[in-house]
């Protein structure tokens, strides 16, 4: 269940457990990927309520640490939900560069990253993209895109569908998926130039496939 910023949601919350502090899963909220554990008590969940940013309690100093509050590599804080039972967190944030103290971008390596959670990397795209529709067409490839407009956009992703399915039949595996990348990345920057996005794709083919199971 979600927690909101309302100080009353806290009474929900079962503190007992582990001396007064609960486990905070912090998950990537574009890409899904879990980037670490930590741990909280009541005013460190109220302070990450407060600031927009994840804010933990440190076992070994015990004392209250904004995560990030040397290096800057922050978390900010997308929304917190609580398990079944009240007593473990989820909260889903975007961190400010690596999440690890080694430099990786989780504290379980880079390895860990499965192929679902690359696959999550098309959400932090979509965010570059968006981000991307506020700068000078001079300076970014994406932003002379998105300024150019969706019909240009339109016959770059005709091309580039082109590019693809030569590859397909005259390419090795390593020109086709790099051809397929081309592909999807002006995809999806038509797609935003229309305020569409990918996810959106996703919806309709998840509806075509419940409607094509209950068919």
């Amino acid at each position: 269940m979600a927690l909101t910023s309302d100080p009353s949601d806290l009474s929900r919350l079962d503190f007992s457990k582990r001396d007064g502090l609960l486990p905070a899963i912090i998950q990537h909220a574009d890409t899904g990927a879990v980037l670490m554990l930590g741990y909280m008590n009541a005013e460190a969940l109220r302070l990450t309520q407060a600031r927009g940013r994840v804010v933990f309690y440190s076992r070994s100093r015990q004392c209250l640490w904004e995560k990030g509050e040397t290096s800057g590599h922050t978390l900010i804080l997308e929304a917190i939900r609580t398990d079944c039972d009240a007593d473990t967190l989820l909260i889903t944030a975007r961190p400010q560069g690596p999440t690890c103290h080694e430099g990786t971008n989780t504290c379980f390596g880079d390895a860990a990253l499965t192929g679902a959670t690359r696959l999550g990397f098309l959400g932090e795209l979509a965010g570059i993209i968006e981000q991307r529709r506020s700068e000078s067409p001079d300076r970014s490839y994406t932003a002379q895109l998105l300024a150019a407009g969706p019909k240009h956009l339109a016959q770059k992703v005709g091309e580039e569908g082109v590019e693809v399915a030569l590859a397909a039949v005259a390419e090795s595996d390593a020109q086709l998926l790099s051809e397929s990348a081309d592909l999807l990345f002006h995809l999806m920057v038509l797609l935003r130039s229309r305020n569409l996005q990918l996810q959106d794709v996703v919806q309709v083919l998840a509806a075509r496939h419940s409607g094509s199971k209950s068919a």
